[in-house]
């Protein structure tokens, strides 16, 4: 499956917007979109052939949303039974117009993530930030999720897993840049972010540097570690 482009990244969200009987929450997407000086940046590192859809609910199961969507999505999501044995999930898929025909020409793979999955946060709307009209996670949210990811692909009994942890490195390192080019600060943003996710952010941020160095890239952003 090729990877989704930007354009097809935006077709999938005004999708689900579109969707009839969804809880009137806040819409994210994770992962392939950033803050940066430019807006939206599409970057090979950040850029994930799946699509993540965040959706800022406690009400609601990841099922009950795909079950949702597929109803009241006016036919462009669907779902299939997971070929994982024992499995009892379904996974959705979210159909992606051709630019040429009034036919579907391609679909791209949906995960639903909710608050809780993953270490996410349930972030309030005043956090949310808004890039080229989407919406998006804060950015130091961003960045220390894939700390988080880091953090738990290394210590992993999977080999398959272990090896996502040098792939979360050039993520993280691209999320640096765009931090640094966008002028981020730290402080701007830890208003916003739940206390008990910032002290698990904060642990594993020591964790991250003492493992791969570069305290200064981070201290630009305005983290300050203990010497």
């Amino acid at each position: 499956m090729s990877k989704p482009t930007k354009t097809e990244l935006r077709t999938v969200l005004a999708s689900y917007m579109g969707a009839r009987g969804l809880p009137t929450c806040v819409r994210l997407i994770l992962i392939m979109i950033c803050v940066s000086s430019g807006g939206l940046r599409q970057s090979n590192a950040l850029y994930s052939q799946d699509v993540d859809l965040i959706v800022m609910t406690n009400s609601h199961t990841t099922e009950v949303l795909k079950n949702m969507l597929e109803l009241g999505g006016g036919g462009d999501f669907y779902t299939r039974a997971s070929k994982k044995v024992g499995a009892t999930y379904r996974i959705l898929y979210c159909k992606i117009p051709s630019l040429y025909a009034t036919r579907y020409n391609r679909s791209t793979k949906v995960d639903i993530l909710i608050p809780g999955i993953m270490s996410i946060p349930l972030l309030s709307t005043t956090a949310i930030v808004r890039i080229d009209g989407l919406p998006a996670l804060p950015f130091f949210a961003l960045l220390m999720l894939k700390v988080q990811g880091w953090s738990d692909h290394r210590k992993s009994d999977r080999s398959d897993y272990r090896l996502k942890q040098y792939q979360d490195v050039n993520d993280i390192d691209e999320l640096l840049v765009i931090g640094q080019q966008g002028g981020k600060k730290f402080l701007s943003e830890v208003g916003q972010l739940p206390k008990d996710f910032l002290d698990v952010g904060y642990r594993l941020l020591g964790e991250y540097v003492t493992a791969r160095g570069g305290h200064a890239s981070w201290e630009v952003l305005g983290f300050e570690f203990s010497s």
